[in-house]
């Protein structure tokens, strides 16, 4: 399985005030959100891994070693037509989530928030640029890439992670999983990505991520495009 590892060199500061829920706040300083971005810069340890496999779509199943069955109307709407998907596991690292934990343990409140949101830019950051690379290696053999779903979205429902975790390799870059099936370090992402065969030159595409949300039923998250 290839191992990406590349440094992230700015955090969109966009997306971090979207994270921290001050994407309508008005009055607050800016200068915050920079510094977040700075530090967290210096506490990443970006780290991904990913694997296609062939898919076998008229019975909804990831040919991995063991098998997956896909279960869920809109994950399997939106692999309909794909030969192959790519599994992906992403993590920044644990020393972000340690030094957010330790500055709301302190009272450090707002610095925290803050903090934990330019962690979440970072890892989706990571995850983009992680998605890339793998369009510029499909479409070498003319196909092109549906964007990323990940366990709980939609009606994927989180359960599925346990499984579909073994087979993204993602123990082979240091994540783990809880009993409650969520990712450990907690800024981390697992995803499949439907590849589709085509005869067009245009087989690069990038991940629209503003699609994921209308996947969503948080009508009242934060977070939302």
């Amino acid at each position: 399985m290839p191992i990406y590892n590349a440094p992230i060199l700015k955090i969109d500061a966009a997306e971090t005030c979207r994270y921290a829920g001050l994407k309508n706040a008005q009055n607050f300083d800016e200068k915050n959100i920079s510094d977040a971005c700075e530090e967290a810069l210096l506490l990443l340890d970006v780290r991904g891994i990913w694997k296609i496999y062939d898919y076998d779509c008229a019975n909804r199943i990831v040919k991995s070693e063991p098998q997956f069955e896909i279960i869920g109307a809109s994950i399997i709407k939106h692999l309909a037509g794909c030969e192959k998907v790519a599994c992906i596991a992403v993590t920044v690292g644990e020393n972000i989530e340690n030094e957010v934990s330790r500055r709301f343990t302190v009272g450090n409140y707002v610095s925290s928030v803050l903090l934990d949101a330019a962690a979440t830019a970072a890892v989706e950051q990571a995850a983009d640029s992680l998605e890339k690379i793998i369009a510029r290696e499909v479409s070498k053999d003319s196909y092109k890439m549906r964007w990323r779903f990940s366990p709980g979205y939609g009606d994927w429902q989180l359960d599925n992670q346990e499984k579909f975790f073994e087979i993204t390799g993602a123990r082979e870059i240091g994540m783990s999983l809880s009993a409650a099936f969520m990712l450990i370090p907690r800024k981390s992402v697992t995803a499949i990505i439907g590849l589709e065969k085509v005869t067009s030159e245009k087989c690069l595409v990038v991940s629209d991520k503003k699609k994921s949300c209308a996947m969503c039923d948080k009508l009242n998250c934060p977070a939302r495009f």
